[in-house]
């Protein structure tokens, strides 16, 4: 018989709002939303008791984050050492080599990761495993407002804001990308974890004023076959930096952990 988890979730946003109120409804019925922790008072807004972050660990067998890479850095080795499991859904903050690999030794709780708002990642963790792959390369399409950053410059900034078609914001490896937009490239970090290399992944982000859906376009290679995934989702009307979807990514993830039978794993 399998036990159901007690899970809390820190930040009731755009993400954390809509994985609550799925369990508090029972949607996912092995497991059970017991306390949230955010930094506003919510009030009536949360459908259980909003708690502090040493409360959670007490309370629960399972954290979920959805609140930035921030509480990755913040709390993550704490939740781990605590012995709770924990769900990420900022997996950009694991771009910081140091923080992923303590993170990884770090228990007896265990990590885990959500695919969020891109696909085919257990197909490419299953192709990594015959081999490296030669070439990985992801870009992201979205709105400019969504992707303007206080580091950019004015010209970039006008490029942006005057297009009328794609404009290339930045190119690099999944290592730099993510750091440069936290709120906005986790698919980046997300494709490099199934590759198993930061280096590897080649991201180009793009503002395209007719971008009502973000695009995420995944292209690999090796010697055992191509591959190619896209995906245009939904920005989110609360937070168009993330895409509908995300949540959604968590509560499988969650149902995955919660042993719900009839997943894909």
């Amino acid at each position: 018989m399998s036990t159901v988890r007690r899970v809390g979730i820190i930040g009731w946003g755009a993400i954390g709002r809509v994985v609550g109120t799925a369990l508090a409804e029972g949607q996912v019925g092995s497991a059970e939303l017991v306390c949230v922790v955010d930094n506003r008072p919510l009030g009536e807004a949360a459908p259980v008791q909003q708690v502090t972050f040493e409360e959670a660990l007490e309370r629960c067998d399972l954290i979920v984050e959805a609140a930035g890479q921030g509480v990755v850095r913040q709390y993550g080795e704490r939740v781990l050492a605590s012995g709770t499991d924990l769900l990420i859904a900022s997996t950009g903050a694991l771009t910081d080599d140091e923080l992923a690999k303590r993170l990884l030794a770090a228990g007896p709780g265990r990590v885990y990761f959500t695919g969020g708002a891109v696909g085919g990642l257990d197909l490419l963790q299953a192709a990594r495993s015959m081999g490296p792959l030669d070439e990985v390369g992801l870009t992201t399409t979205k709105l400019p407002a969504t992707l303007e950053q206080p580091w950019m410059d004015a010209e970039l900034l006008h490029r942006m804001r005057t297009a009328t078609g794609p404009v290339e914001v930045m190119s690099g490896t999944a290592r730099d990308v993510p750091v440069k937009f936290p709120k906005s490239t986790n698919v980046a970090a997300s494709v490099a974890l199934a590759v198993g290399d930061l280096d590897a992944v080649r991201v180009r982000v793009v503002a395209d004023p007719s971008a009502h859906r973000t695009r995420h376009v995944v292209e690999a290679s090796g010697p055992h076959g191509a591959y190619r995934f896209e995906v245009a989702h939904r920005p989110d009307p609360g937070n168009p930096a993330t895409s509908q979807v995300v949540p959604y990514a968590v509560l499988r993830s969650l149902a995955a952990l919660a042993g719900r039978t009839g997943q894909i794993l």
